[in-house]
């Protein structure tokens, strides 16, 4: 079955694949229609449940965060290989099962989301990275048993230091929880230590927190280093404005802020402004 086929049939309201028929539960309300101007990490969307699958939300709303399954039914289904252009045009081609590429042979999207709230029929959800329209074939909750701290992944380089700070920052939230100036601090300081070291969660990169407990939670939640097994992270409480000390092999970089900042403060300073920065 062509493309053409395959949407023809969708548009009755079922999507055949071979043997394999998935009826779709709902369908994704958003004012994004295309997928090229999907923006990295996603955005704020609505999921609309269809009336015949309400009963099957029942307790959904206990959960802080959900696994949505989608069908990207504007994907081109013949690519096997890809750039992660958006990422960074100059990185290289990564077969597509080796990366979340939107056009794949089976277009099947997986994205986590945070689940803002349930009225009847709707979830209110962040992070979600599917166009207006876009079939919804299920919906699973996340559980601790998902979570799997420090993994080995590739390292995507983002293009600019924009990009790669909203990286961080999504790993500093997803760890810590909640926003606060801290984090923010967090983000700045890890940011230039990417640019130094590169990749962040590499085995042979530590790192040593002096400061408050949210600055360490968020250093821990961006980095993924543990205490053992190997040991990468230590933390000293301090009641200072914040310093963290990045080793990696000979190289050590100590990074201390200046002063303790507000949050425009962070986010509208240089480096040098903030930090005092040795090498």
């Amino acid at each position: 079955m062509d493309i053409d086929s395959a949407i023809t049939v969708y548009a009755k309201g079922v999507i055949w694949m071979d043997n394999i028929v998935i009826k779709p539960v709902g369908k994704v309300l958003a004012e994004i229609q295309d997928p090229h101007a999907m923006p990295l990490g996603g955005g704020r969307a609505i999921i609309e449940i269809y009336p015949e699958y309400q009963d099957a939300l029942q307790g959904i709303e206990e959960n802080s965060h959900i696994w949505i399954l989608a069908w990207f039914h504007k994907a081109e289904r013949d690519w096997l290989k890809t750039v992660p252009a958006k990422v960074n045009p100059d990185l290289p081609e990564y077969g597509v099962f080796a990366l979340r590429a939107f056009n794949r042979p089976n277009p099947i999207g997986l994205c986590l989301v945070r689940l803002e709230r349930v009225e009847d029929n709707r979830l209110y959800v962040s992070g979600l990275d599917a166009i207006g329209g876009t079939p919804v074939i299920d919906i699973k909750p996340y559980y601790e048993n998902d979570i799997i701290f420090s993994p080995q992944t590739p390292y995507f380089k983002g293009k600019n230091r924009r990009m790669r700070e909203g990286f961080i920052q999504k790993h500093a939230v997803l760890h810590h929880q909640e926003e606060c100036a801290d984090l923010r601090l967090a983000v700045r300081m890890a940011a230039i230590a990417e640019d130094i070291f590169g990749k962040l969660n590499a085995a042979d990169l530590t790192v040593e927190v002096n400061g408050s407990g949210c600055l360490a939670d968020c250093i821990q939640g961006i980095t993924g280093a543990k205490l053992a097994n190997p040991a990468r992270f230590t933390y000293i409480p301090s009641a200072g404005n914040g310093e963290t000390v990045w080793r990696k092999g000979n190289n050590c970089l100590r990074i201390t802020a200046n002063k303790l900042f507000s949050n425009d403060e962070i986010e509208t300073l240089a480096d040098e402004a903030l930090f005092s920065i040795s090498q």
